[in-house]
């Protein structure tokens, strides 16, 4: 079987994202495998819907049997969750996260995004605003306005539980963290919503590091990792942002990039692909991207030190951007198994999507919430107190769904269930 050449004059619109992606189409042959592993194809039963479905809308772009104005298109591409599932699928490689974010990139020129999605890229992009409200998020949470707010229903109502999901979930006393930075030193990417409302979060990572090795240095003048804006096709925006962590986190000379969100974890690393196209920054990109761990790497491949008992029933969802495009699946699990006390129970479909999907669940919120649904019915099944997943976005998300759907279990991050076993006996303390 031959495949066209998409690196010909033919093509419809060059010069665009997606005329330069476009020769990883040439990747897809319709094998279908990729279809079971969807979420909007099990969803919806659209193959339009489908990865398959979409790389054909691109290809048709791209050769100019479909408009980029069309649309229909718009709607199909609009609708997936980026969760990147097929990849991990496809057996011939197709890269489907960098085709949709350049098709993505390409209709956005056309058609901006929805006013909504525009706000909160224009916020994610302006350090200033972003910390304002954070601040009113933080304020709305404190004065428990979002507990009340989260009982109502609709759109207010979720947005309001998924606050309410931000708040603290484990108790534990303080401790002091030391270590000896046998492992080298380590710069947080601190992160928009982990920093703003994952407080806590942050403080555990820098603890559970220093306590298993790691030397903590920080890295002034970093911004958002530009994730939300590279899946909702602002490459402009999500350039610039990168340009600016790499000139931050290139100060820090060779420390390990340490990052607590799966999203944030996924960019970075991506940053070289990103900025591959521009000779005063591509070789800067590769060399920082390399640099990237996630969290549970750098905790796994020091131990982790157990702590003291934890007495907890805890259930692990795998997030997408964790397991589909890092391709980590051992780490999380090698830190909560190293928790005395501790019963860590199976969950059922924990490698499909929660419908969050960084503003997914905002701007598609009725297709949001039929892809949570199965996943909180499999959470409620383990009888679970505690979901541990590694990215803000799936910690709202589920939180919120657990809320509403008034499940016994609260969503909470791997290292703050580390950190609160530290809380109860640090490494080395009798």
């Amino acid at each position: 079987m031959t495949t066209k050449s998409l690196s010909t004059p033919q093509c419809a619109i060059p010069g665009t994202p997606l005329a330069r992606a476009a020769s990883g189409l040439d990747a897809c042959v319709h094998c279908g495998f990729c279809l079971q592993a969807c979420p909007t194809y099990l969803t919806l039963e659209d193959e339009n819907d489908s990865p398959r479905g979409r790389l054909v809308l691109m290809r048709s772009v791209v050769e100019g049997s479909l408009s980029p104005d069309d649309p229909d298109v718009r709607t199909h591409i609009d609708r997936c969750l980026g969760c990147r599932a097929c990849e991990t699928a496809c057996p011939s490689g197709v890269p489907y996260g960098q085709l949709l974010e350049a098709t993505r990139a390409t209709l956005t020129a056309r058609q901006p995004n929805a006013p909504i999605a525009r706000l909160i890229l224009f916020a994610f992009a302006r350090p200033a605003l972003l910390r304002l409200a954070m601040l009113g998020g933080r304020i709305t949470r404190t004065l428990r306005v979002s507990r009340l707010l989260a009982r109502l229903p609709g759109r207010l109502g979720f947005a309001m539980a998924m606050l309410e999901s931000t708040r603290r979930r484990l108790g534990g006393r303080r401790y002091v963290a030391r270590g000896d930075g046998r492992h080298g030193t380590a710069t947080l990417l601190t992160g928009c919503v982990m920093e703003g409302l994952f407080t806590e979060t942050n403080r555990a990572t820098e603890r559970t590091l220093t306590v298993n090795g790691f030397r903590m240095a920080e890295a002034p003048g970093q911004v958002c990792c530009g994730a939300l804006h590279a899946h909702a096709g602002d490459e402009h925006r999500a350039r610039d942002l990168a340009r600016r962590n790499i000139a931050a986190f290139e100060a820090t000379g060779d420390a390990y990039i340490v990052v607590n969100a799966a999203g944030c974890g996924a960019m970075m690393k991506e940053y070289a692909h990103l900025l591959a196209d521009e000779p005063a920054w591509a070789e800067r990109a590769s060399r920082v991207s390399e640099r990237v761990r996630d969290v549970s790497e750098l905790l796994a491949m020091a131990g982790p030190a157990p702590g003291g008992d934890l007495p907890l029933s805890v259930t692990y969802d795998a997030p997408c951007h964790l397991l589909h495009a890092q391709r980590i699946q051992g780490p999380p699990l090698a830190v909560l198994a190293a928790i005395p006390g501790l019963t860590l129970v199976p969950l059922p479909g924990s490698e499909h999507c929660c419908g969050s999907a960084g503003i997914y669940n905002l701007v598609e919120p009725e297709v949001s919430d039929l892809v949570l649904e199965p996943k909180l019915a499999n959470i409620r099944g383990t009888g679970a107190e505690f979901v541990a997943t590694g990215n803000p976005g799936c910690l709202m998300q589920i939180g919120a769904g657990l809320h509403q759907a008034r499940i016994a279990a609260h969503a909470v991050h791997p290292v703050n269930l580390l950190d609160a076993s530290y809380a109860v006996r640090p490494p080395g303390n009798p």
